[in-house]
């Protein structure tokens, strides 16, 4: 008699004090394809749903979200352990990205005329169908904002596949979509193990993936969506360099990095990884950076004073202490913290890493936590070329009192984003997204909104002139 392997229930385990807080069935393929079917059978009505409407239901969406605050940030800070007030912060922001699409989603997918010497041709954007959104629990609903928002409002359909330690963030997402009047079937979740995407992206009638998480797994889902000729967007992380020139306001760059690094516990694809100081500002910027290190208050991230949150789990504060344990090993100096807080939770000492050295695994890596790496450089173009010294390119920052200067450098980081006296920030009407093996495709912005809509040509002829 053949025996069936047990799966796995999907499981919330709160990471301040680990503990269970509920669990999830994965779904059957059974209910897999239950699901592709229904996606698919809406978008065939979705599609022609005209975009005023589509807009009033994602003004809808936003409403909800922030009728229901309360809820969704204390959900997202129990699932994956952030400050609540950043929670509260994120559940603000997918409130704003939804009311964005709505505001502008018409005028973005109007017919676009193009010049041509005879007769006349226009371009007109056309849904594709069902999406397939793969997301991590960094932020549990702004991943899915600016994934859904957009593409929503193009007419496509989508199914979500969240990361598995937030399943009740993408529980409530759907209630939301339905509550907000959406037809039932064009937004859905899917509670599912990483290795039922393959046999997604195999199904015709996924049509196109967007991805967000690592670099391995965006390979392996950019190859399955080249084998089935499927387009994809990716933004698998980055090691964003924080340049801070002579010229800076030292106590402006310190705060913005401390801040900027602590931010989500470091958990964060685009927060100052890689703090990059010329030499004459850079003994000053440190002081300032260690005195801001000691301010810090570690602790409940229910607790509105807190500054420094659990790591999203065990397993994740594991790993970033290993990566620490392997720098020093590798030759660099810890200059403050290093280890596990002795505390319950997924705690870790805020860290200061320098004397890191190219070719060793820190140079290279993402450091998905609260660690600082610290790196003294010569001068302004020393900076650009350690900057430019990793295989990611998502964000950056420069920091100077001149700003013609600042630019300059920036156009000269090869990255999706640099922010000028600021950390990579987030706003709905700005690109997000990378380069090099940070990925392709942007989100937020109009161009979101281009990436999975068939841009179809029409041409207009006399007959006379047709041949």
């Amino acid at each position: 008699m053949e025996t069936v392997a047990k799966v796995s229930p999907i499981k919330t385990v709160n990471p301040f004090n680990n503990q269970l807080i509920k669990s999830f069935e994965v779904m059957t393929d059974e209910q897999i394809n239950a699901k592709l079917a229904l996606a698919d059978k809406a978008f065939q009505n979705w599609k022609n749903v005209p975009k005023a409407k589509r807009a009033q239901l994602l003004r809808r969406v936003a409403h909800l979200m922030r009728v229901r605050k309360s809820q969704l940030e204390e959900l997202a800070t129990l699932e994956m352990g952030k400050l609540v007030k950043e929670s509260r912060t994120e559940v603000e922001l997918c409130a704003a990205i939804f009311d964005y699409y709505a505001d502008n989603g018409e005028k973005f997918l109007a017919d676009k005329p193009l010049e041509t010497p005879e007769g006349s041709a226009f371009l007109c954007y056309e849904p594709i169908g069902v999406l397939l959104s793969i997301q991590p629990w960094n932020f549990p609903f702004y991943q899915i904002t600016r994934s859904a928002a957009p593409h929503l409002m193009a007419g496509n359909a989508m199914l979500l596949k969240h990361a598995s330690n937030v399943p009740q963030c993408a529980q409530v997402m759907e209630e939301i979509f339905l509550e907000a009047g959406f037809p039932e079937g064009v937004y859905q979740n899917l509670f599912i193990p990483g290795n039922k995407i393959d046999a997604l992206l195999a199904d015709k009638r996924i049509k196109a993936v967007t991805f967000t998480g690592s670099e391995p797994a965006g390979s392996a889902i950019a190859a399955a969506a080249g084998k089935y000729i499927k387009k994809s967007t990716l933004e698998l992380g980055g090691s964003d360099a924080f340049i801070v020139l002579d010229d800076a306001d030292a106590e402006q760059a310190a705060e913005a990095a401390v801040r900027g690094r602590m931010w989500n516990a470091g958990q964060v694809c685009v927060s100052p990884k890689r703090v990059i100081v010329e030499e004459g500002i850079a003994d000053l910027f440190m002081e300032k950076v260690k005195t801001k290190f000691a301010g810090l208050k570690v602790g409940d991230p229910m607790d509105e004073q807190t500054d420094l949150a659990p790591l999203s789990s065990e397993k994740a504060v594991e790993d970033v202490i290993k990566q620490v344990q392997k720098a020093v090993e590798e030759g660099a100096t810890v200059i403050t913290g290093g280890h596990r807080i002795n505390r319950p939770g997924a705690f870790m000492e805020p860290t200061i890493l320098t004397g890191i050295k190219p070719g060793t695994a820190a140079y290279q890596e993402e450091i998905f936590g609260p660690v600082f790496m610290f790196y003294k450089v010569k001068d302004e173009q020393a900076a650009i070329n350690l900057a430019n010294a990793t295989d990611y390119g998502l964000g950056g920052s420069v920091f100077s009192s001149n700003n013609e200067r600042a630019v300059k450098v920036a156009r000269q980081i090869e990255t999706g984003m640099v922010y000028i006296n600021h950390v990579t920030g987030i706003a709905p009407e700005l690109p997000f997204g990378g380069t090099k093996h940070s990925g392709y495709g942007r989100e937020q912005s109009p161009a979101a909104i281009y990436e999975f809509v068939n841009a179809k040509l029409i041409r207009v002829t006399t007959a006379e002139s047709a041949y």
